[in-house]
């Protein structure tokens, strides 16, 4: 055993149990693994989530304040075989740094005194990866590619991929340490095709736990759906019926500017107006907290709506769009400015759910069409992932492919 891995495991020695808790603000409820989380003041790098289980981690747990999100393609010849001795490699390595274990090969030592900080790997396949690997036959029908929506302006070398990968933590250094080792357990076999980070609010930094803000400070993630509503694992997880297993998903990603200098001129008011909930608060215009049901039939002292024909919580209401679905897991970015000194700033929206077709697809083309907010926002890359279910212990993501 290295120095490096005595260490790291030594924050794990004494660490208590506990239940991971809370998406966008609510309670995971019965779907969520469990965590290990001490009580002392070391819980935030010591927290650490299982990678084995039925379902792949970071999709139920909360959002951590760090993420990475990659995708790879496959070299030429890699082929099947070189795609499942890459997936029980990554695996593995996914399974020791969630322990806060040093990799078992690629180690770099960037995160060598840290915990797991609640490190999560999670893997997805583009389309484009069953026609490379051998594979055609067993893609799922629903990883269609997403159809273009008016005002998309994609950039499509930061877009797709075969191999998609999310990596959370509480720390940055956790965070890149993963997707550098992972990147260089793949030479030879897989190419990064591109790289974004992302950040959310840090646990611990406001005095209770609450809903994140967006970068336009905006309360962001108030109706996410939660495990325990009726119908939560019908609308996010697949049953097996689509050529995809029982307990997988599909996850949409995309990297969605904000125009924050436009965004930033229009008073509190207008700005208000056009989500449809107050700033302050994030309570519903139409009255309430933040938690109480958007009422929009509600009207004014002047009869008019209290939430506008455009709000935003309006048009993407799953009332208004036949109960379309999605468990959003998003993160804000920040990359400098642009050529005309405007913020290269917004979201990386990261959606899941059990077919894109009811779920994103819809809920995106009724947005382009008549949300206000969409004035404000530039979608500039785009990628449409199917996710397999967890890996039993011994085993690795995918292994259901080559059998």
């Amino acid at each position: 055993m290295t120095s490096s891995s005595l260490s790291r495991r030594a924050l794990l020695g004494s660490a208590g149990a506990g239940l991971a808790v809370g998406v966008a603000g609510g309670a995971l409820g019965r779907q969520a693994l469990a965590a290990t989380a001490p009580s002392d003041g070391d819980a935030l790098g010591r927290a650490a989530i299982p990678f084995h289980g039925p379902r792949q981690a970071g999709i139920l747990q909360p959002a951590q304040a760090r993420v990475q999100l990659a995708a790879f393609d496959l070299t030429e010849g890699a082929g099947r075989d070189g795609l499942r001795k890459l997936l029980q490699q990554w695996s593995a390595t996914a399974a020791r740094l969630a322990r806060g274990e040093d990799a078992p090969s690629a180690e770099n030592q960037i995160a060598l005194d840290a915990g797991p900080c609640s490190l999560t790997v999670t893997f997805g396949f583009g389309a484009s990866l069953f026609d490379k690997a051998g594979l055609t036959d067993r893609r799922p029908a629903a990883l269609a590619p997403l159809p273009e929506f008016p005002g998309d302006a994609i950039d499509r070398a930061r877009s797709d991929g075969d191999l998609w990968v999310q990596i959370g933590a509480d720390d940055a250094l956790v965070v890149f340490h993963a997707l550098r080792v992972l990147q260089r357990q793949a030479a030879g076999t897989a190419t990064l095709r591109w790289q974004m980070a992302g950040f959310g609010r840090t646990p611990g930094a406001t005095p209770h736990p609450m809903t994140g803000r967006n970068l336009m400070g905006q309360v962001d993630g108030t109706n996410n759906p939660k495990p325990d509503q009726d119908g939560f694992d019908q609308k996010i997880f697949t049953a097996g019926g689509d050529g995809w297993p029982v307990g997988g998903t599909y996850a949409v990603v995309r990297r969605i500017r904000m125009l924050l200098d436009n965004w930033e001129s229009l008073p509190t008011d207008r700005q208000e107006r056009v989500i449809g909930r107050r700033k302050s608060d994030g309570a519903p215009l139409s009255g309430g907290t933040e938690t109480t049901a958007v009422d929009l039939a509600a009207r004014d002292a002047d009869g008019a709506l209290a939430v506008a024909p455009d709000a935003h919580v309006r048009v993407a209401a799953p009332a208004s769009n036949g109960g379309a679905t999605m468990l959003r897991r998003g993160f804000s970015y920040a990359d400098g400015t642009l050529a005309d000194g405007s913020p290269d700033a917004g979201l990386l929206f990261v959606a899941f759910q059990a077919d894109p077709s009811k779920g994103f697809v819809p809920v995106q083309r009724k947005l382009a069409r008549g949300d206000g907010l969409s004035r404000f926002l530039r979608h500039e890359a785009s990628g449409l992932y199917a996710v397999p279910p967890g890996a039993a212990e011994g085993g690795y993501v995918g292994e259901f492919l080559f059998g």
